[in-house]
């Protein structure tokens, strides 16, 4: 008889989010077998789960997962029973092309995705590839460093984007987890950083963790110019296009913007201001591995704590209703 383990499943595609029993399936050669200790929810589930086409359904989400190794392939001469592990987005990928081979294996046309084309880690068990977990300090709490996999990594990345030096100036669009997080990483590397977000109680989290600039509304842009002379970089976080529009106007003359919220809307722009001004604008998408080692590092030395809210798993679907409508303050995080 095969054994079982609770998931959130995405039924179909843009179908309901239910938690149910699946098969616990033996890691392959180069796979481990994770027992899950918490996992975050993301806004790439909620991206996910309202495609009108996937590669697969049902699906198990989730992305931003924390665990200790329950089995090892026979391949596998790095990890051993009762490591503790993160689980990202990046499932695994080809390893030989040219993106793989210089570093940048996050852009491997051959990628396969953690809660996207594979099952992922909002579950009781979860599959990895081996050669991309990433190995966890034992004394943080699971529940912590679990957003770090996606967010953590994203928002650092999103800021190595940017290519900032300190005393340079950074307007942070959207101040919801990830922003939080990249508040935390831009004042350690210190640089000056502001916040734009439309939530009056988040702009009031940021002044308090340190922005030394809060604005909000259609003219955020312009506020930016106007107080601070403009900003070295601004990173958008949130997939708001009107936040995209507003990030462009708010940089100085050959300025950074760097977009990292995901949509399916177009974006506008003018060309003109771009090219008369010198404006950057650089996609962002996860980090190096580099990057994800100095995130757990960082987390494990104490610098970065993300804000968190622990939730059980039956509280999966829900979860991911609340983090749609906005109500979720910092990360949500299911705790097994």
């Amino acid at each position: 008889m095969s054994l079982t383990t609770r998931s959130a499943v995405l039924t179909a595609p843009q179908g309901a989010v239910e938690v149910r029993s699946v098969d616990i399936a033996a890691p392959g050669p180069r796979q481990v077998l994770v027992r899950m200790e918490a996992c975050g929810v993301c806004h790439s589930d909620l991206f996910v789960s309202g495609l009108a086409k996937l590669a697969r359904t049902p699906l198990t989400l989730g992305h931003e997962g924390v665990g200790r190794i329950e089995a090892v392939g026979e391949e596998c001469s790095d990890w051993r029973t009762g490591d503790r592990v993160g689980i990202t987005f990046l499932g695994s990928t080809c390893g030989a092309c040219e993106y793989c081979r210089s570093g940048r294996e996050r852009f491997c046309p051959k990628q396969m995705n953690t809660g996207y084309t594979l099952d992922g880690a909002l579950a009781g068990y979860a599959l990895a590839d081996a050669a991309q977990v990433v190995r966890i300090p034992e004394h943080l709490d699971p529940a912590v460093v679990a957003p770090l996999c996606c967010a953590g990594w994203t928002a650092y990345g999103a800021l190595r984007e940017a290519a900032l030096s300190p005393g340079n100036s950074v307007a942070i669009f959207g101040y919801g987890g990830l922003g939080q997080l990249a508040l935390q990483y831009a004042l350690a590397q210190g640089l000056k950083a502001a916040v734009s977000d439309v939530s009056q109680m988040k702009l009031e989290l940021a002044r308090t963790a340190g922005a030394f600039l809060t604005t909000g509304g259609q003219d955020s842009g312009k506020t930016l110019q106007k107080q601070a002379g403009g900003v070295d970089a601004a990173v958008v976080f949130t997939n708001s296009i009107a936040a995209m529009q507003q990030a462009v106007k708010s940089v100085k003359r050959t300025g950074t913007v760097v977009l990292v919220g995901l949509t399916m809307q177009e974006l506008t722009l003018s060309v003109t201001e771009i090219i008369l001004k010198g404006i950057r604008i650089v996609g962002s998408f996860l980090g190096t591995r580099a990057d994800l080692e100095a995130v757990i590092r960082l987390a494990g030395e104490g610098g970065i704590q993300p804000a968190v809210q622990k939730f059980a798993l039956e509280e999966a679907p829900e979860v991911l209703a609340q983090l749609d409508r906005g109500e979720i303050a910092g990360r949500a995080v299911i705790a097994f």
